[in-house]
């Protein structure tokens, strides 16, 4: 519609979508970003590699590049896309739950139960094999999550009291963490330390598919979350008044949040920071009343891809951790977001 901020499609008279034409703008800017930092990263290295080069071994799958590229670099870069694109999703989730730009899984405890079921798997060997880690990551995601959202539990669920709690229950899964990392042997402790920085490096295919799948039997979920999502922007009382069942919308929504947290935690580790500032930059980007879902994932995905690229190329031939640098730029930007969040209460 000319003049207007949004296009409404109304396919049936039963069924009606709302497309914003700068979301849908800056989502396809997004995709080309995406496609842009993927081929970057494929290309820089150790060894440079054209874009021709890296095209013809994706292409044929021969070449002399073939192990840098095809087995190195794009299985990781195609997990680091789908990893960020989870935690994007996961944060705008999660944030609309509590009503909290400061709110994430990392927060409310939801990455700490995954990376504490995780390590206690590792510690006593119930883990056999690399594809196992998600589902237990989402099995303790899930348990932790359950007790934060039972511990919270007065009458209704109220967002702050949500928070407090998962910062509680957080703090003291860290606690047993720590522990387990102390009676381990030294062997066991640094492969733990290692998974608990959260990085890509070693990481493929073997992880990127139980991700993937996923993300994908998922689809139907999020397109009833991006719908359910507009009420609770409104008063608790205003969105009840409308017939919205409030405590089972933000149920189903946490439960959603915290599963795709928990798979990417397992497939990458727990990678901070993604979570809580992607769903605010695609915010900020789209100017949408409501986190945008698709632009969330994207930007998380060019967030995630980048810090890889980042920590692969900026200390050669060292490779940081990719949870030690998101951790590293996201702390001032939560600092700068609680500062201007006081600002304007004050």
């Amino acid at each position: 519609m000319t003049g207007t901020a949004r296009i409404v499609v109304r396919p049936t008279r039963a069924t009606s979508v709302v497309l914003h034409r700068r979301s849908l703008t800056v989502g396809f800017v997004l995709l080309v970003l995406l496609l842009t930092v993927m081929l970057v990263s494929a290309c820089l290295g150790q060894t440079y590699v054209s874009p021709a080069e890296v095209w013809h071994t994706l292409r044929t799958g021969t070449g002399p590049h073939e192990l840098v590229v095809g087995e190195l670099r794009v299985p990781r870069i195609v997990l680091g896309a789908l990893v960020g694109a989870a935690l994007g999703l996961s944060g705008a989730l999660v944030q609309t739950v509590t009503r909290n730009p400061l709110a994430s899984p990392d927060v409310i405890g939801v990455g700490h139960g995954a990376a504490a079921a995780t390590v206690l798997a590792l510690a006593t060997g119930v883990i056999t094999s690399p594809g196992s880690l998600p589902l237990v990551s989402v099995a303790g995601g899930l348990a932790a999550a359950a007790l934060v959202y039972a511990l919270a539990w007065r009458h209704g669920m109220q967002p702050s009291r949500f928070v407090l709690t998962g910062v509680g229950v957080g703090v003291a899964l860290s606690a047993v963490v720590q522990l387990y990392l102390t009676d381990s042997e030294l062997e066991a402790a640094e492969q733990i330390k290692l998974w608990l920085t959260g990085s890509l490096n070693g990481r493929g295919y073997e992880q990127a598919g139980p991700l993937a799948v996923v993300l994908l039997l998922t689809l139907p979920a999020l397109g009833w979350a991006s719908r359910a999502m507009r009420p609770l922007g409104l008063a608790p009382d205003t969105a009840a008044a409308l017939g919205v069942r409030v405590d089972r919308v933000r149920l189903g929504l946490t439960v959603l949040g915290v599963v795709l947290a928990a798979t990417a935690t397992g497939a990458a580790g727990p990678i901070g920071f993604v979570a809580l500032t992607a769903p605010q930059l695609a915010r900020r980007l789209t100017r949408t009343p409501q986190l945008p879902l698709l632009n969330a994932a994207l930007t998380g995905a060019v967030v995630l891809v980048t810090a890889d690229l980042a920590a692969r190329t900026l200390v050669p031939p060292l490779e940081i951790p990719v949870g030690a640098l998101t951790a590293l730029v996201g702390g001032p930007y939560l600092l700068w977001l609680l500062g201007r969040r006081t600002g304007t209460a004050r």
